[in-house]
């Protein structure tokens, strides 16, 4: 029986998409927060999101051009402002001048496309009148009374917004994943935080398997054991999570510049090869990319994010079997500064340091048949190191057994040059030498 996992752990490469009224401030996506900005202030951003140029057929197509499998909108941010039509709240999307849905939209154009849709949905809201004023909200400013602050505030019908506001999008919708953002209980950084008890996080997750029993769920409602997958924000781990035993399926999720809203003045972009290289990393590890794009104010992605995804797909769509449904391989240790993804009986051998000359692999030598590279499939020779450790001409080659690929000298011409070695697997695990 495939596990509900199953989808999730085979795409390996999703959208992110921050889209809202901070869009227009164009200040990154904690702009009200950072900026101390009152509502009324905020409210000149509602009064102007057209999203004249949003075309979610187009963020689609890009989408799946650039390899990814699956994307995830921002429903609603911790400002408060929904992109779809909530029967419960004033401040949404059809209320402004553009007038329209935008999650329905976005939800037909990615599934017209073939791509698995997700929800990012805030468990804060700065604009609801009930949320309680903490120290993260834009109207603390680390020397007023909370308790003043928040006469005639109940967390309580907060929460009970929240939750209606998760079972509309589900029953509307049925996502493949819903990604909660974020709980902070224990946050030194601030002096009153919110996690599960504040949450009614076991309601939730309650609410969340009965309307959708397949929806993914993400692990920030600061409830061990309710998620289905694990998130790293800009950064990955060491190795591949696990938890009792077992490997955790978990993601990364990545900007593009540095801001996971739109913010042109921020310009610390990465470049596609270090895109390929993350992605790379997390498949090798067990996890996936999500690679965040921030539209701008009225809809669009930003030129420079549209070259990034489309050079990604030029490598994406020449080293897939590398990526989709494959995974790590733990029982063979890497050459030095390559990545390691397996599928079936093919392991793939990324090279992010290329050099000339030859490349060692413990382990793998009386394993291999064929080694080629596999943009192109030319063929790449090998040797097998013998039981001195020798091989032809070259002594001390490396370990007995070991797999010394012959590299061409000159480096392929592709972010991350991909050699695909074929294996007699037997019934030995990969890394089992003995004969």
């Amino acid at each position: 029986m495939a596990d509900r996992t199953d989808w999730f752990t085979n795409a390996r490469f999703g959208l992110f998409v921050h889209w809202g009224l901070y869009s227009l401030a164009a200040r990154h996506e904690w702009v009200q927060q950072r900026e101390r900005l009152t509502d009324a202030e905020y409210r000149r951003y509602f009064e102007n999101f057209r999203a004249d140029r949003f075309d979610p057929g187009q963020w689609a197509r890009d989408a799946k051009a650039a390899g990814m499998r699956y994307a995830v909108l921002t429903t609603k941010h911790h400002e408060g402002f929904c992109l779809w039509d909530s029967d419960l709240t004033d401040f949404k999307a059809t209320n402004t001048p553009a007038g329209r849905d935008l999650v329905a939209e976005f939800v037909e154009a990615f599934r017209a496309e073939g791509l698995r849709v997700g929800f990012y949905h805030s468990l804060i809201d700065w604009h609801h009148p009930d949320f309680t004023i903490d120290g993260w909200h834009p109207r603390w400013d680390g020397s007023a009374d909370l308790v003043e602050l928040n006469a005639g505030r109940d967390l309580d019908r907060y929460v009970d917004y929240l939750h209606g506001q998760v079972g509309e999008l589900l029953t509307a919708h049925q996502p493949d994943l819903l990604w909660l953002d974020f709980s902070y209980a224990d946050d030194h950084r601030v002096p009153v935080g919110k996690g599960r008890e504040d949450w009614r996080a076991d309601d939730l997750v309650e609410m969340v398997r009965k309307l959708s029993p397949h929806t993914l769920l993400n692990d920030r409602l600061d409830l061990p054991g309710s998620e289905d997958f694990a998130t790293a924000e800009e950064a990955s781990p060491h190795a591949q999570p696990s938890a009792d035993g077992r490997p955790v399926p978990w993601e990364a999720c990545r900007t593009l510049n540095g801001s996971w809203g739109y913010a042109p003045g921020f310009q610390e972009w990465l470049d596609p090869g270090q895109v390929v290289r993350i992605l790379v990393d997390c498949v090798s590890k067990g996890g996936n990319l999500l690679l965040n794009i921030g539209p701008d104010g009225r809809g669009k992605f930003e030129p420079r994010a549209r070259q990034m995804l489309d050079a990604i797909g030029s490598w994406t769509t020449s080293h897939a079997d590398s990526i989709y449904g494959a995974g790590p391989v733990p029982d063979v240790v890497p050459p030095p500064d390559c990545r390691l993804t397996r599928s079936g009986n093919r392991l793939f051998v990324h090279v992010f340091g290329w050099q000339s000359g030859t490349l060692a692999c413990a382990g793998l030598g009386s394993r291999t048949r064929y080694a080629s590279m596999l943009h192109d499939g030319s063929e790449v020779r090998f040797s097998v190191v013998d039981e001195d450790g020798d091989l032809p001409h070259l002594r001390d080659a490396g370990p007995p057994g070991a797999l010394v690929l012959h590299l061409p000298a000159r480096r392929p011409d592709v972010p991350v040059p991909v050699i695909e070695l074929t294996l007699d697997l037997g019934d030995r695990p990969v890394g089992d030498t003995t004969a």
